[in-house]
């Protein structure tokens, strides 16, 4: 494990801090473009033009600095370097695992005059023909799903689709991934001749849909062609169920759906993920049954952490089958990730097997996932930033902000 510290660091939590002065654009959609444009003094008549214009600098390019916009008049340029900064979310740590996993601890600035900047992690998985790029959608988690440590660190608050988006636009500056830059030295990253990050799991922290405007507006910024260009069917959002915004989320976003499932009987689930026993399996297997765009092209995931002695037994793997039964479909099969003081260990690798073997013999994709990151608390269910939860008046504040 090599782990990076950034000049940037400072002790946690964060000190109370004023929002900037100037906020960044980085990230935005063409919606917000626009706006900002029109702040700048940009007649209406130019305001689409000129923000595809400044969405191709910012999300194609990569641009640090509104100076390397040269087909952007000297004028405007100046307005907008008046007005707003290209700033990326600030890095505080840097860890790569032995595997080639980055994660990052990175620094949000704070939201209002009394509040303090927030930390979230981000982590980059380098495959072979592809990097998966895990971004976080809450600082902290609403849930508490008791295998994972991400879900120990109480809610302080959502991100917004910029701060979602800026973590793609900041890994793609530390790999080189954008047009005609090359990767840093030593960097694990795909050798095929493509994008270093070319798929996007909302997989870390937060439970993405209880904060679905941001996360649908993260998306479309994302997946744009003449942006940042990460297909739809790249792009998969995670959630633990969260039912009464399943069918919006596939409407809204055409992304993937994974669900975090981890159990077969209710019982069971209520422990592993609280929220069940507002949402049981029955229905959430119907909204999945019912989830737009769903067919044998655009299986749902179904996301299994193997626990010793709790959920990974013979009768549970068929179990598995029979729930899932007319369900465009895969499972992923996922080795337990150990954390201080978790009260879970991983399943044997023969039990995992053996598991697996039900589930693919019945005709469904049944891959296990390989563990990564775990030198680096990287991870799946890993993640935890140095975050406090806000105090009550720090969120009043923010409110009245």
């Amino acid at each position: 494990m090599t782990t990076i510290e950034l000049p940037s660091r400072a002790p946690a939590p964060p000190p109370l801090a004023p929002a900037p002065a100037k906020p960044s654009v980085v990230g935005l959609t063409r919606a917000r473009l626009a706006e900002a444009l029109s702040e700048a003094g940009v007649p209406e008549r130019q305001l689409k033009m000129r923000a595809a214009q400044l969405n191709h600098w910012l999300h194609n390019r990569g641009a640090a600095s509104f100076d390397a916009m040269t087909n952007v008049s000297k004028d405007l340029r100046g307005a907008l370097a008046e007005r707003f900064t290209l700033a990326r979310p600030e890095i505080v740590s840097e860890q790569i695992s032995v595997d080639g996993t980055r994660k990052w601890l990175l620094r949000l600035p704070a939201q209002g005059p009394r509040s303090r900047p927030a930390e979230i992690e981000t982590v980059y998985i380098p495959e072979e023909g592809r990097g998966t790029l895990c971004v976080s959608s809450q600082v902290g988690c609403t849930l508490t799903c008791s295998f994972c440590h991400t879900g120990t660190q109480t809610l302080v608050r959502n991100l917004t689709a910029a701060e979602i988006v800026g973590q793609l636009v900041l890994a793609r500056d530390r790999l080189g991934d954008w047009s005609g830059r090359a990767a840093p030295e030593g960097a694990v990253v795909p050798g095929d001749g493509g994008r270093f990050v070319t798929n996007i799991v909302f997989m870390g922290m937060g439970e993405p849909l209880y904060n679905l405007d941001a996360v649908r507006d993260a998306v479309e910024v994302m997946a744009d062609g003449e942006g940042l260009g990460v297909g739809r069917r790249k792009i998969t959002v995670s959630t633990s169920g969260v039912v009464p915004e399943m069918r919006r989320l596939g409407e809204e976003t055409g992304a993937q759906l994974a669900i975090s499932l981890h159990a077969v009987r209710d019982e069971l689930r209520d422990v592993l993920v609280p929220i069940n026993r507002k949402y049981p399996i029955a229905e959430l297997l119907e909204a999945c049954r019912t989830y737009p765009g769903a067919s044998n092209a655009r299986r749902i995931t179904f996301e299994y952490v193997m626990l010793k002695g709790v959920n990974d037994s013979p009768a549970e793997a068929r179990e598995l089958v029979r729930l899932l039964k007319g369900i465009p479909a895969k499972i992923n099969l996922i080795p337990f990730n150990p954390w201080p003081a978790s009260p879970y260990e991983c399943s044997d690798w023969e039990t995992i097997e053996k598991f697996s073997e039900i589930v693919f013999r019945a005709g469904y994709a049944s891959p296990v996932r390989t563990p990564r990151g775990r030198d680096i608390s990287a991870a799946c269910g890993q993640l935890k930033s140095e975050t406090q939860r806000m105090r009550a008046k720090e969120r009043l504040a923010l409110a009245a902000e």
